[in-house]
């Protein structure tokens, strides 16, 4: 077909497509006059905003602290680390709220467990460290009414005359020569003085074999005590009382 014909044609479809295409209808007032259709269109207001809550934001950044601080004192971070403790906390809740019973209770838990820290370290031979956790829970509530006992405690620990021993851990741990050798004089004390010994380590195992070497050390007498689990390792004889 040729070109010219072609594109004729093409034109002639056109222009009958256009003359095809209706127009939407007019949309008329009651007097006859056309106006433009309606369009459809949604106006969406404006959004709402509410103000926040401030009681409830609160109540909510409280029972956080709360949370915080309890999990602190569980894993007997009392006082330190400085940025990560449970003293720090529960102080934060009591300057929103001063008689909120569980940051109340909270320290004096704090002070409680100091005074069951400073015991168990007295018992071993821990003087010092006694007296450091001593002060501490008297730095949460100096007018705690068993800090008073507990020193007395301590005091009456260091003059008992007792026999403390504190252990290399390094070497009791490598069970080396050293440690049985300093276990086999603990024991020869033990027999001389008719003491009752306690042990303490940071295993089970590990406190066997102390005691098992102190018993070979003097064979032949029964050594009488006890074993208990600790951090550290120690001895301590206890001298019979006249």
């Amino acid at each position: 077909m040729p070109r010219t014909l072609l594109t004729l044609i093409v034109i002639a479809l056109a222009l009958q497509a256009c003359e095809t295409t209706e127009e939407p209808p007019a949309v008329r007032d009651d007097d006859g006059a056309a106006r433009e259709p309606p369009l459809n269109i949604r106006v969406i207001t404006d959004a709402r905003v509410a103000p926040g809550d401030a009681s409830e934001a609160r109540r909510q950044l409280i029972a956080d602290i709360l949370f915080e601080g309890l999990q602190a004192l569980d894993a007997d971070r009392l006082l330190t680390p400085i940025d990560d403790n449970a003293h720090a906390r529960f102080m934060r809740v009591l300057a929103y709220e001063p008689d909120n019973k569980i940051a109340l209770d909270g320290l004096q838990e704090i002070v409680v467990r100091y005074l069951a820290l400073s015991e168990e370290s007295a018992r071993r031979g821990f003087f010092d460290e006694a007296q450091l956790l001593l002060d501490r829970a008297r730095f949460v509530d100096a007018d705690h009414p068993d800090i008073a006992a507990t020193g007395l405690a301590l005091q009456a620990e260091m003059n008992s005359g007792d026999l403390f021993f504190t252990l290399d851990e390094r070497e009791f741990s490598r069970r080396s020569e050293a440690a049985e050798s300093t276990l086999a004089d603990i024991a020869t004390q033990a027999r001389d003085h008719g003491a009752l010994f306690l042990i303490t380590a940071p295993n089970d195992d590990l406190a066997r074999w102390m005691f098992s070497i102190m018993r070979s050390a003097v064979e032949g007498y029964r050594l009488r005590g006890n074993i208990e689990l600790a951090s550290r390792t120690s001895i301590r004889l206890r001298l019979p009382t006249e």
